[in-house]
């Protein structure tokens, strides 16, 4: 039997998927049955396992898909450009293949790309003006006060809850005053949203923890971001609102029976949808 999701571009077998999904069971139970210090040493040696181990893992097999990476770059710039300018230093933490941050390089002084695998992270022809920094999981090797626009898209749920919130703190500190960040993350209410999903009710892989929207404003307000705001909906599609009232709508869906919310939740246009974005700031002086 084939299997294909958009989390699982492409077709794979049931045993593939299950090989995948047992690699990540037991990578995930390493970092979270380790410590922090053992953390810091274990995230690399993870992922760069992962990549090796599952070699049609698809953030390995999206890098060839040229057409669906294209796409991928265009749809973040669009969330992105209207920060960017030629003054502007950027940094992408998970960068992955960094083809994001490659492309944000073109538009701004100086692209950082952070990550934790060397391996995902190989590429040939780096700008002139991006940096790959190698991250422990947490702390991010830059400036107090150097960054304008700091991105993640499907990193924080990669993280240690522990974690996550020394890496908040650090985003907050490397950006400038009035700087911003843009988290994008799986809505914990339509998961599980890693290899899991094929397999159980919750998250078992390398996805150490997925967040409501609620939690994660609760996360960022104690870094000390102000300033919350989501985009809801998918595609052009999408609407700007106050964080408030998208976690408010949030909390009525999960009233609603599981049972109820399931079918709904799993549709791969409302996963979508419900997906979190969330635009956060660094506030100045004059508003801190």
């Amino acid at each position: 039997m084939m299997f294909a999701s958009p989390n699982d571009p492409g077709a794979r077998s049931s045993e593939r998927l299950r090989a995948h999904y047992e690699i990540e069971r037991r990578l995930a139970s390493k970092l979270r049955e380790a410590d922090k210090a053992e953390r810091r040493r274990l995230y690399a040696t993870v992922y760069d396992e992962l990549f090796r181990s599952v070699p049609d893992h698809p953030q390995t097999t999206q890098r060839v898909d040229a057409v669906n990476r294209a796409a991928a770059v265009a749809r973040q710039l669009g969330l992105l450009e209207a920060y960017l300018f030629r003054e502007s230093t950027f940094v992408e933490i998970g960068a992955g293949d960094c083809a994001l941050a490659f492309a944000v390089a073109r538009r701004v002084a100086l692209s950082y790309g952070v990550d934790v695998s060397a391996e995902i992270a190989k590429s040939e022809n780096p700008p002139d003006n991006f940096k790959l920094i190698l991250s422990d999981g947490s702390s991010i090797p830059l400036p107090t006060n150097s960054v304008d626009v700091a991105y993640s898209n499907q990193l924080m749920e990669h993280l240690h809850p522990d974690d996550a919130s020394d890496q908040l703190r650090e985003i907050f500190r490397i950006l400038r005053p009035g700087g911003v960040y843009l988290c994008i993350t799986p809505n914990r209410l339509s998961g599980p949203h890693d290899i899991s999903r094929y397999f159980s009710d919750t998250a078992q892989g390398l996805h150490l923890r997925e967040y409501s929207a609620g939690e994660l404003c609760e996360l960022f307000q104690r870094a000390g971001f102000t300033d919350l705001t989501a985009i809801v909906g998918r595609g052009n599609r999408t609407l700007r609102v106050r964080a408030g009232w998208y976690v408010a709508a949030e909390r009525a869906l999960a009233a609603i029976p599981l049972g109820v919310r399931r079918p709904v939740t799993r549709n791969a246009l409302v996963t979508a949808a419900l997906g979190i974005k969330l635009f956060a700031r660094k506030p100045t002086a004059d508003t801190a």
